[in-house]
């Protein structure tokens, strides 16, 4: 028996744990692929896999339902793998391992992927359902999502045939989404040079971890820290005074979360060692003080180290510290129209040392295209004040809502008769592969809903239980109700 064995719906319960069972990180989805096709076959369905490597799964019609309007279900099959620093998962090869805990599914250690793995379990589940009345349906399963959005990206004019999608990938109950962000993605590589450390330098490694992180679309308003923004203070604020030397720098996991761990390796004088220590309490007093009401978990950490061999040149330096010091991070602009509603953010997200680079990614989000693209000129400008090479990539258009929508209203209707209250009709502040469809599908009749998840993208992700079999029963009362 399964851990979620006891858990209703059965059916998608029993799914997803078998989804957790395979590694699925985006651009390595093979497996899940394999085990999805296995499972098609063996319901004597049909499927197609495209050349980037997303799969259509065709169920007919129930009996006498053949005149019906067919019908998308779509959710991406790839999954944001991050982890606390004590835990040793290998994301390529070891399976997520949920656990029940309060009315959550929760992950040991881990990102759940519920995000979208619970949407795929949906599909899964109503292509083996031999119950629910439905027209002709086709399953989009698409691929690398969550880093660039590759499948959706690559998908044909004529991959599927239906007019009406469902996305199944959003996570609150009781809201139907009918709009998104779009995006992109501001990187710069700055090239260095090492030098020998001093001799009379001593070394150290700081640490700041203990965040709660999250996505970085749906969580960017939550006052969250941003563990590179956190270091980056508490290094300028020493590179001026102290003339420290910097050896390494770790900061974030992935383009799309808050970052929650950073790590440095630095050098400095020895005569200043003590001078040195004692800021950094005092540093640590204030960044815990400032974050008191969201950040209880924080740990910021700082131990002496056997020296590194080598630093990097004092130009890259002073050049990464000033980006990293300037860089904006979180909400620019909230929307004009849709009270509460984040219209732009950016993020900065990944500071990563290879061998003669210095790689910062950061990503921005907007509902207005123009806006997005202010944005991310800001941060290209400041970007260009240093000798760092600039890209921007991953550019995704917005879904712009249509209140006119047919099975918008359908689906609204059928929240209310199952459930007695009106669902909220809204636009989400994440990127959702909806926009790129459009643009091959100008005639696509689209809406998002799913379950309630919290902290995706980040170790504390978990899904609320009972609204899974909330989200279960609006699937099939939709599909019972898709007009001819």
């Amino acid at each position: 028996m399964g851990t979620l064995a006891n858990l209703q719906p059965a059916s998608v319960f029993g799914y997803f744990e078998e989804i957790c069972k395979t590694p699925r990180v985006s651009g390595k989805e093979e497996r899940i692929m394999d085990y999805i096709v296995d499972f098609a076959e063996s319901l004597s369905l049909s499927c197609k896999l495209d050349e980037a490597g997303n799969l259509l799964v065709c169920k007919p019609a129930t009996e006498g339902m053949e005149s019906r309007k067919t019908v998308v279900l779509q959710g991406h099959v790839d999954m944001v793998g991050d982890k606390t620093r004590e835990t040793a998962h290998d994301f390529d090869a070891d399976p997520i391992l949920p656990y029940v805990e309060d009315g959550w599914v929760k992950a040991r250690g881990t990102t759940l992927g519920a995000d979208c793995g619970i949407g795929i379990a949906a599909m899964l589940a109503l292509l083996a359902d031999k119950e629910t009345k439905h027209g002709p349906v086709e399953c989009l399963f698409t691929v690398d999502e969550e880093n660039a959005l590759t499948g959706a990206r690559a998908l044909a004019k004529d991959f599927f045939s239906g007019k009406i999608l469902l996305n199944l990938d959003s996570e609150d109950d009781g809201e139907l989404f009918i709009g998104c962000a779009g995006g992109m993605d501001t990187t710069a590589v700055l090239r260095y040079d090492i030098e020998p450390t001093p001799s009379d330098y001593v070394g150290f490694r700081v640490t700041i971890g203990g965040l709660t992180g999250g996505h970085s679309g749906e969580d960017i308003n939550k006052g969250r820290a941003n563990s590179i923004k956190i270091m980056s203070r508490f290094l300028w604020k020493s590179s001026g005074k102290y003339d420290f030397r910097l050896s390494a720098y770790d900061a974030g996991r992935q383009r799309n979360a808050i970052p929650r761990e950073s790590t440095v390796v630095l050098t400095i004088c020895k005569h200043l060692k003590d001078e040195f220590l004692e800021s950094f309490v005092q540093f640590k007093r204030d960044a815990r003080n400032e974050y008191l009401s969201v950040e209880k978990n924080i740990c910021i950490e700082m131990e002496e180290i056997d020296p590194p061999a080598y630093v990097i040149d004092e130009m890259s330096q002073f050049e990464l510290l000033a980006m990293l010091l300037a860089c904006p991070s979180g909400v620019t602009r909230m929307s004009k129209d849709i009270e509460g509603m984040v219209e732009t953010s950016t993020n900065l997200a990944v500071v990563k040392f290879s061998e003669k680079e210095i790689t910062v990614n950061t990503s921005q989000r907007s509902s207005v295209e123009s806006q997005k693209t202010y944005i991310s000129d800001m941060i290209v400008s400041l970007f260009s004040l240093t000798n760092a090479k600039i890209i921007r990539s991953n550019a995704y258009p917005a879904w712009t809502p249509n209140l006119d929508s047919e099975i918008l209203k359908l689906t609204k209707a059928s929240y209310e008769k199952l459930f007695g209250v009106a669902p909220k009709v809204k636009t989400v502040h994440a990127g959702l592969e909806c926009g790129l469809f459009l643009e091959k599908y100008p005639d696509l009749d689209m809406i998002s809903f799913g379950p309630t998840i919290r902290d995706a993208h980040s170790p504390d992700e978990r899904l609320e239980i009972v609204t899974v079999g909330k989200f279960w029963e609006l699937l099939k009362e939709v599909l019972a109700n898709i007009p001819e």
